[in-house]
C-alpha cells in the first residue's frame, strides 16, 4: 500500500505580526470551545432524549408565551466565543464577552460531560474491550500497558469517528460560527451525526427490549428513536460485539495452550506452568501473521456499514 503525502508549499512567512497570531490562536480556542459545547448539549439538551408519550388530545387554548430554551443559553454563553456572525445571533441579550473565569468554568463543565460520551456515544467502548481480551488471550498481564491500550483505542476511535465528526462540523458548527443558526438548531443539527451512527451499529432485538421495558414505540422510521431508549440499547450491542470478537480471539491461543499442556504432560513435566512455555509461541505467531495489522483493521472494518 502506497502512501502519499500533501506537503503545502503556500504555507505562511517565517514572520507574522504578533496581533495575526493572537487572532489565529483566539479564533482555534473558539473552534474548539464550540465544538466541545455542541457535543455535550446534544446529551445534555437535546429534546430527542425524553421518551415518547401518549398524544394529548387537542384543546384549542392561547399560544404560550415563547420562554428561554437551551438553545437561548447557547447563544449568550457562546455568542462571544463563535466570532461576530455568533455574536449577532444574540439579538439584544447581554453582548459584553465572557469573563475568563466563566470561561474556565464553561470548559471544565464540559471535560466532565466528555468522557460519558466518549464512552457511550462512540466506538471506543468495544475497541478497549477487544484489545484487553487480546492482551489477556496472549498472556499479558501488563504488556501493553493500560495507558498504551487506552491511548490505541482513543486515535482509532477518532480514525472509526472522522465522518460523523466531519458531519457536525459542517453541518452544525460553522453554520453556527457564521451566524446562520440559532443555538436551537446547533444542538439538532449536532445531535443527528450522532444518532445515525449508533443506530447503524445497534441490534434490532436490543431496542425492541428497552423500548418495550420504556413503554415506548413503535416507531416510524430510526430517526425517531429516542436517546433514552437508543443509548441503553447502543451500549448492550457494543458489549455484545466485543465478546463475539474475543471469543475468536481466544480460539487460536487456547489450541496452543493446550497443545503445550498436553506435550508438558507426555513428558513428566508437571510441575513446569504450560504458560510460561506457551507464550513465546503465542507471540511469535500473532507476530508472523501480522497481528496488530490485522487487529486494527478488523475493528475499524466492524463499524462499516
Amino acid at each position: 500500500m502506497t502512501i502519499v503525502r500533501r506537503f503545502n508549499t503556500d504555507g505562511p512567512s517565517l514572520f507574522r505580526a504578533p496581533e495575526k497570531v493572537a487572532a489565529k490562536k483566539s479564533g482555534l480556542a473558539k473552534t474548539v470551545l464550540i465544538a466541545l459545547a455542541a457535543i455535550a448539549l446534544v446529551v445534555v439538551a437535546m429534546p430527542a432524549f425524553a421518551q415518547a408519550a401518549p398524544a394529548a388530545p387537542t384543546v384549542s387554548a392561547p399560544a404560550p408565551v415563547a420562554t428561554p430554551g437551551v438553545g437561548d443559553a447557547v447563544d449568550r454563553a457562546l455568542g462571544q466565543l463563535g466570532g461576530p456572525g455568533a455574536a449577532a445571533q444574540t439579538q439584544g441579550a447581554a453582548k459584553a464577552p465572557l469573563s475568563l473565569s466563566l470561561q474556565v468554568l464553561i470548559i471544565m463543565g464540559l471535560l466532565t460531560i466528555l468522557p460519558g460520551l466518549l464512552l457511550m456515544m462512540t466506538s471506543f467502548t468495544r475497541i478497549i474491550i477487544v484489545l484487553s481480551i487480546l492482551r489477556q488471550a496472549l498472556g499479558l498481564q501488563q504488556t501493553p500497558p493500560n495507558q498504551v491500550l487506552i491511548g490505541l483505542s482513543l486515535f482509532l476511535s477518532l480514525f472509526v469517528m472522522a465522518p460523523t465528526i466531519n458531519q457536525i462540523n459542517t453541518q452544525a458548527i460553522q453554520p453556527y460560527s457564521a451566524g446562520q443558526i440559532q443555538g436551537t438548531e446547533l444542538i439538532s443539527r449536532a445531535g443527528a451525526p450522532l444518532h445515525a451512527f449508533m443506530i447503524k451499529q445497534t441490534r434490532v432485538k436490543d431496542l425492541t427490549m428497552f423500548a418495550q421495558m420504556a413503554k415506548s414505540g413503535p416507531y416510524k422510521n430510526s430517526v425517531d428513536v429516542p436517546y433514552s431508549v437508543l443509548l441503553p440499547a447502543f451500549i448492550t450491542s457494543e458489549l455484545k460485539t466485543a465478546f463475539q470478537i474475543g471469543f475468536l480471539i481466544f480460539l487460536p491461543f487456547i489450541v496452543i495452550d493446550l497443545v503445550v499442556a498436553t506435550v508438558l504432560m507426555s513428558l513428566g513435566m508437571m510441575m513446569m506452568s504450560p504458560t510460561i512455555i506457551s507464550m513465546p509461541f503465542k507471540l511469535l505467531l500473532f507476530v508472523l501473521v501480522d497481528g496488530w495489522a490485522m487487529m486494527m483493521g478488523s475493528l475499524a472494518g466492524s463499524f462499516a456499514t
